[in-house]
């Protein structure tokens, strides 16, 4: 089959014929239909991979071809889409529905002593995040994928697997937020409008969002934002509490610099909670002055994709897509061919532009 094969860091993508492996005990292969670029896997091509060469793509969606012996949860021709969350099923995090924080996410790879998933070559090849969607094909431990209706289209499915549920999820699972409260988003990126879309679904009654770029702030507009504020020219702090009277009560940062994460600090009403999700900078953080937060009763919560249970949350997105309550359509700016993701990164970087999918893997 064609992968796309990241040889080394700053070495780019490079289309190559690789070989994959028959499937074994609980893994399922699929034909990959489709596979979003996320900003984590340029990351790890660029300068924080470990592991070389690597065939990279975590929000995948395809049709399953076959399947491991001990494989219960997936059937051939099922649709499906895959998640970089790996979890074990025994561990007490997983016993207790807390798969995204699994005690033993490697009891769902293979083994030293088995052969590679994929070769290059006669060598073996990494598998990013245990999907490796930039390709024709995908080996995926069962626990990875989520079946989902088969009349969903594949390039808004592929996006579920990460950036959906990271965004919804901070919304209606780290947060829980209800009806009638008042959500704040910093970034409008595509993850951040997931969080709007997520706010909306809970019934929010007023969702904030901040941004420096003024198009980025009207697309908001269609995933459900009530109100958009331009960091930039405005004081987003004076303007939040101006907006919701006493501050929010859910603040969801999505930027990660430390700055800006202050900010969204000093939003928060009584009782308010900062619920951090992105990391742009190697100083990102905050700083919880105690007394303060005592007396204001203030939360900080650092959430890792979107508290999420793959297995609900994937069928559940798609679902609500599918009855018109989730904007998915306005996040693929931009569709490509598997030879094409440099391209596709560059694309990126332009405001306009929310999210990239390979849809051709000729």
């Amino acid at each position: 089959m064609k992968a796309s094969i990241t040889k080394g860091l700053g070495q780019g993508f490079v289309v190559e014929d690789v070989d994959l492996a028959e499937p074994v005990g609980h893994e399922v292969r699929i034909e990959v239909k489709a596979s979003g670029l996320c900003h984590s896997d340029l990351s790890v091509a660029t300068f924080i991979g470990e592991e070389f060469p690597v065939v990279l793509g975590h929000e995948v969606a395809g049709v399953v071809v076959a399947v491991g012996p001990r494989v219960t949860q997936a059937r051939v021709g099922d649709h499906v889409v895959g998640c970089l969350i790996q979890y074990c099923g025994t561990c007490a995090n997983c016993l207790g529905g807390r798969t995204h924080i699994c005690l033993r996410p490697e009891a769902t790879l293979r083994g030293a002593d088995q052969p590679s998933r994929i070769s290059w070559n006669g060598a073996p090849v990494a598998q990013g995040m245990g999907l490796g969607g930039f390709a024709q094909e995908a080996l995926i431990h069962e626990s990875q994928l989520a079946v989902i209706p088969e009349d969903m289209p594949w390039a808004p499915a592929a996006l579920i697997g990460c950036g959906v549920l990271t965004g919804a999820g901070a919304v209606l699972n780290s947060a829980q937020v209800a009806h009638g409260e008042t959500v704040v988003v910093i970034g409008a990126g595509g993850v951040g409008m997931n969080a709007v879309s997520g706010a909306r679904i809970a019934g929010a009654e007023k969702i904030v969002v901040t941004d420096i770029e003024d198009s980025k702030l009207e697309r908001a507009k269609a995933f459900g934002a009530t109100h958009v504020v331009n960091s930039r020219t405005t004081d987003p702090v004076e303007a939040v509490r101006e907006i919701t009277g006493h501050g929010a009560d859910h603040v969801f940062d999505f930027v990660g610099a430390r700055a800006v994460t202050a900010q969204g600090m000093r939003m928060l009403a009584r009782g308010g909670g900062l619920y951090l999700i992105g990391v742009s900078s190697n100083d990102a953080g905050v700083e919880v002055n105690s007394i303060a937060a005592l007396s204001s009763s203030h939360k900080v919560q650092g959430v890792y994709m979107g508290s999420s249970n793959l297995k609900r949350d994937i069928p559940y997105y798609a679902s609500l897509y599918l009855q018109g309550r989730m904007n998915l359509d306005d996040l693929v700016s931009k569709e490509i061919g598997l030879a094409d993701i440099a391209a596709g990164y560059e694309a990126l970087k332009d405001g306009n532009t929310a999210r990239v999918v390979i849809t051709d893997f000729s």
